[in-house]
């Protein structure tokens, strides 16, 4: 696995944009929440860490990761961010609703990049079994709600 040599809550904060006068929005899937909840942590850490303020950190809350790209979208309508994070988790099961699921979702936030002005950061983790997701939600493999918190800063940066 691609992760499996990185640690995804590394990074040098040095070489990251001050994120103080950023807004972020964070829209979180209510699925698998002992995955999300501990990629929505991740996320907020590191763009505290980075100068965010707590005011400037919006969330929302979603049924599933399929809804997060009709939460991404309303959440940029109505409110002034410089760039959203889209977390979700979707675990493999036993019939092909997960690659559905995995593909609209990746899709819709791809589409969202293509047609508005604010980056939608992906940060659904799509994996084979629950053991991967809390590797990759703030265990062995870090946290990929911090690497999407980094992501969020930089491109928001560049729309400055």
């Amino acid at each position: 696995m691609a992760t499996a040599s990185k640690n995804l809550s590394v990074y040098d904060r040095a070489t990251i944009p001050n994120a103080e006068h950023l807004r972020f929005g964070i829209v979180v899937s209510e699925w698998n929440a002992e995955i999300t909840e501990g990629l929505f942590a991740g996320a907020q850490e590191a763009l505290l860490d980075c100068g965010a303020k707590m005011e400037n950190i919006i969330r929302w809350d979603v049924p599933g990761s399929f809804e997060l790209t009709f939460g991404c979208k309303k959440l940029i309508a109505s409110t002034d961010v410089d760039a959203v994070i889209a977390i979700g988790s979707v675990i493999q099961g036993e019939t092909k609703h997960f690659d559905f699921v995995c593909n609209a979702t990746a899709q819709g936030i791809k589409d969202l990049n293509v047609q508005l002005d604010t980056p939608v950061i992906f940060c659904v983790l799509t994996d084979n079994n629950l053991q991967q997701a809390k590797d990759r939600s703030g265990g062995k493999h870090g946290n990929k709600g911090t690497e999407a918190a980094i992501a969020a800063i930089q491109m928001a940066s560049l729309g400055r």
